[in-house]
């Protein structure tokens, strides 16, 4: 709202995201918007997975729009080698929120074994994932 006071009291909200070439905007959710995600600059490869664990997925060129569903995982990948993208994301609501995939299961104190059984793989695998998160010293 500081940088746009006419949205105050309006339930949207916006963002400009700036990809650095080969970049990803990792899994997330936001839980109480849908997100249109208009592509400025570049190139852009983005997908989401429906509530059945179908993905979708779309490469995006400049002026493309693309609609991630409210509450559904979605990610963005700057896929170019050598040039940066930029988009705006608008939202439906004024507090989008956002969950992140990787930092809500790896970065939280999820028991290691819990996950090591619901991602069928074994505990010293999930404490190198998990060691991925540490705050850097």
């Amino acid at each position: 709202m500081a940088e746009f006071p006419a949205l105050n009291g309006q339930s949207v909200s916006y963002a400009v995201l700036e990809y650095p070439a080969g970049s990803v905007n990792p899994p997330h959710t936001h839980p109480r918007a849908a997100e249109l995600l208009f592509l400025t600059y570049g190139i852009l490869e983005v997908g989401f997975v429906d509530t059945t664990n179908k993905l979708f997925t779309q490469r995006l060129q400049a002026g493309d729009i693309f609609v991630f569903p409210k509450g559904l995982v979605h990610y963005q990948f700057n896929c170019a080698e050598s040039d940066f993208t930029v988009a705006v994301s608008a939202f439906g609501s004024a507090a989008a929120g956002t969950v992140s995939v990787p930092s809500t299961v790896f970065a939280t104190n999820i028991d290691d074994e819990i996950l090591a059984k619901s991602l069928k793989t074994d505990v010293q695998t999930i404490q190198k994932l998990k060691a991925g998160f540490e705050p850097k010293a």
